[in-house]
């Protein structure tokens, strides 16, 4: 029952939230409704409600737009307590989990393809590939209330020993469903199904696929800085009796111009969604949660500045 704590408490909030804004949405006075009516030219522009493509365990809704390039660094240390951390290890600072290097590419504004490649030092790395479409946008004038993208990734491990080739894939599909519930509060929940050829961990009783849910909370302190909550719960027995645990992040994000810089703590190793689902064992009580950080860099390729030679 305690898994389901926070994903509860992600649910109430926002549906506590929702309400209010329908009970504000009612006491509207006429004025408001005129003025409304009056601008139509950008009611039913599409709302940001995220600031950068990737959260700390999740990605959000938001995709690249087209002919814009986003270059990600994800990394994750060493425990920041336990018996692998401490000050020996200078509180998991001296010490790599994993390195996530990313590129995300905008074919349209609502179609992104995805490359990422993942160190994994401990576990041998994954290689991903993925394609990301955002089929609704919720809208300024709530015709449309959320939005829903997709996601469907390809992973390969390319280390290690295995029977087949077949072994080493992985497969990751997602589909997220994000809300602006105010100017300073987003949330969003994510339904996901991990399939692994090669069940991971390979003991009996694994399996080779589960689902899972996602949940993400942000809350904007300043225009630029944010507080982000990420949580996500595997449906398998499995893991529900062998000593794993819910991946769970706490992080702060800060935009500058052109960068989107994400500080976090979390009890997930890896950055990957096919492995940190899978095979999340670190336990906040045992001090095995550790720092990360999250780097994005967008390029825009759609404006072409002239050359002109000094006269």
């Amino acid at each position: 029952m305690k898994n389901f704590i926070i994903l509860s408490a992600f649910l109430i909030i926002s549906t506590g939230l929702m309400a209010q804004k329908a009970d504000s949405i009612k006491k509207a006075t006429a004025a408001d409704s005129l003025f409304n009516s009056m601008n139509t030219d950008n009611k039913k522009e599409p709302v940001a409600i995220f600031e950068s493509s990737r959260l700390i365990l999740s990605q959000s809704s938001e995709t690249v737009k087209k002919n814009n390039f986003n270059f990600l660094v994800m990394h994750r240390f060493g425990d920041i307590a336990g018996d692998d951390g401490g000050g020996e290890y200078l509180f998991g600072l001296d010490r790599i989990a994993d390195l996530y290097i990313g590129f995300e590419y905008g074919l349209t504004n609502d179609l992104n393809i995805d490359f990422g490649r993942s160190a994994m030092p401990d576990e041998g790395g994954l290689v991903d590939l993925e394609l990301k479409y955002a089929i609704m946008h919720q809208t300024r004038d709530d015709s449309s209330p959320f939005a829903l993208t997709l996601i469907g990734e390809t992973g390969l491990k390319p280390y290690g020993d295995f029977d087949s080739f077949s072994d080493r894939m992985s497969y990751f599909v997602q589909a997220i469903i994000a809300r602006k519930i105010s100017r300073r509060l987003s949330i969003q929940v994510a339904p996901s199904f991990v399939q692994n050829n090669l069940p991971v961990p390979n003991a009996p009783g694994s399996g080779n696929g589960f689902f899972s849910v996602s949940a993400t909370a942000r809350i904007k302190v300043t225009k630029l800085m944010s507080i982000i909550v990420d949580y996500a719960h595997p449906f398998s027995t499995f893991r529900n009796n062998n000593g794993f645990s819910d991946p769970l992040g706490f992080g702060i994000q800060l935009v500058t111009g052109g960068h989107v810089f994400t500080l976090n703590i979390t009890n997930a190793r890896t950055a990957s969604e096919i492995n940190y689902l899978s095979n999340t064992t670190s336990d906040y009580f045992r001090g095995n949660f550790r720092l990360g950080f999250t780097i994005a860099r967008m390029f825009d390729f759609n404006h072409k500045e002239k050359y002109e030679p000094r006269k």
